[in-house]
């Protein structure tokens, strides 16, 4: 009477028909060689009949296991997605949430998120620093929960504002326009721009360009393709100029680098972002309810008034 054979065994058979070699097999699977041929010898047992042929000079699989070959590996598969569903549930119901966010962000988050703990319990954050092509790519693959990020975003994201922030352009402190008091985008037509990478999204990418510029001309760029925007410290080296969100002048400054505001161009938003059609968690739909009830308190006017940022209104 034949029982069921391990997923670890079919496993092992795995990694043998790939090597046909014993030797290697075990190396590859962290056993010894002698283990390794044990659980071979018990899977052909457990499926009774003989999956391997073994000779002095090769191995190779039997007829037989060659045929069952394909059924191993949807086993083997079946048995990973099942652990990874496992996993997925119960990350779920952990109350912990997974988020991303830009290394320059973390700080103003973590401010955040402290001052609304203090007026009721939210899930466990653990962030992960992602950069701008990341923080589609992460979300969509299930990685990451959420994403706080700048917009534009594309469809299929649904994202919670968080508040508003002006924009300044960032250039070297020697730059002819770095002592101006304020800027205006005809200023800097001439001024090439440090660009993204051509695997950032496209509308995020001639947003933070302003490309083209209000009356339609094309925006020239420098040679650099960055994916962070903490790369705006290029700017520093004399490699062009970046658009840069308020926070970072107060969270991550530069030395060499000026950062000028520029009176006709429009502010930016920080947001949540999550995939619109993925269901959300318990411990995902309980942070959301805590920034909801903060973004009421960071819309552009009352933070104008106050002198506060988003991050630090709660």
């Amino acid at each position: 009477m034949t029982t069921d054979p391990s997923t670890h065994q079919l496993r092992l058979l795995l990694a043998l028909a790939e090597e046909l070699h014993f030797g290697r097999a075990a190396k590859r699977e962290f056993i010894s060689q002698p283990a390794f041929s044990r659980q071979i010898r018990a899977l052909e047992e457990h499926l009774g009949v003989a999956v391997v042929e073994r000779s002095t000079r090769r191995v190779e699989l039997t007829p037989a296991g060659k045929a069952l070959l394909p059924l191993v590996r949807a086993a083997v598969a079946a048995a990973d997605e099942l652990r990874g569903a496992a996993e997925g549930e119960a990350h779920a119901h952990s109350g912990r949430v997974v988020l991303g966010s830009y290394i320059t962000a973390l700080p103003a988050l973590r401010i955040l998120l402290d001052r609304l703990r203090e007026r009721m319990p939210g899930p466990e954050v653990e962030w992960r620093a992602v950069d701008n092509v990341e923080q589609l790519s992460l979300l969509v693959d299930g990685q990451i929960d959420g994403v706080i990020c700048y917009e534009p975003l594309p469809e299929g994201i649904s994202t919670l504002r968080l508040g508003t922030e002006e924009r300044f352009a960032c250039m070297p402190g020697t730059h002819p326009l770095a002592e101006r008091e304020t800027l205006a985008l005809a200023d800097l037509a001439d001024v090439p721009v440090i660009g993204y990478s051509p695997h950032v999204d496209p509308e995020f990418r001639a947003f933070w360009a302003v490309d083209p510029r209000p009356d339609g001309t094309p925006v020239r760029y420098t040679d650099h393709t960055a994916t962070t925007l903490e790369s705006y410290a290029l700017a520093g080296l004399g490699h062009g100029i970046r658009f840069i969100p308020e926070g970072c002048l107060h969270l991550m400054p530069r030395p060499g680098v000026r950062f000028v505001p520029v009176t006709d161009l429009p502010p930016c938003v920080p947001v949540l972002a999550w995939p619109a059609a993925r269901p959300l968690t318990p411990a995902f739909g309980s942070l959301l309810r805590l920034l909801r009830a903060h973004a009421r308190t960071t819309d552009r006017e009352t933070l104008r008034k106050t002198g506060r940022r988003w991050w630090n209104a709660a």
